[in-house]
């Protein structure tokens, strides 16, 4: 039985380096924020507006607990998942977990492009972006380094570097 939690920091490549390492173990593959926004038809937007950070974090940390019952999956998290209740300790408990570590310069190309697809960043000016990176990042890194193993995640800009990060990854995880 195989169960992998895949942990950091949004554009960390969380989704990227799980479905390809999921395709090439031949296991599931599951985006938390996908399967909250799946259960319960709408997105994590909404469900923030409708519910406030707190009840969102309930509901996530319930879904968290579904989806770590699964056998041969990996499990590609919120950025936030880790940090907020026992959910650290409960995916380290349920399985292996890989904090993906991107430099500060990596998430912020990353994002600049994505903004206008994450509700959070629109809007923010190169600056505002590059401060709310490392602020939060500042923020959650004693939550992601909780995680039995660190990758570097800065390796996944196209198909050539995503198959040899999961070769490597495959390598670190003893599989």
């Amino acid at each position: 039985m195989i169960r992998i939690f895949l942990t950091g920091y949004m554009g960390a490549g969380k989704t990227t380096l799980g479905k390809a390492f999921a395709r090439a173990l031949q296991l599931s593959f599951i985006d938390l924020d996908w399967y909250i926004e799946e259960r319960f038809h709408k997105s994590i937007s909404q469900l923030f507006a409708e519910r406030g950070e707190e009840g969102f974090r309930k509901l996530e940390q319930r879904m968290l607990h579904e989806v770590g019952e699964f056998e041969d999956v990996v499990i590609s998290t919120g950025g936030g998942t880790p940090c907020f209740f026992d959910n650290m300790a409960y995916m380290n408990a349920q399985g292996q977990t890989v904090f993906l570590d991107v430099s500060t310069d990596r998430l912020f190309a990353r994002l600049r492009v994505a903004t206008a697809n994450r509700p959070i960043l629109k809007g923010k000016t190169d600056d505002e972006l590059r401060e709310f990176i490392i602020t939060a990042l500042t923020k959650r890194l004693p939550y992601y380094t909780q995680a039995t193993y660190r990758f570097d995640g800065g390796h996944l800009e196209d198909r050539t570097q995503i198959a040899q990060s999961v070769e490597e990854l495959k390598t670190l995880l003893g599989i």
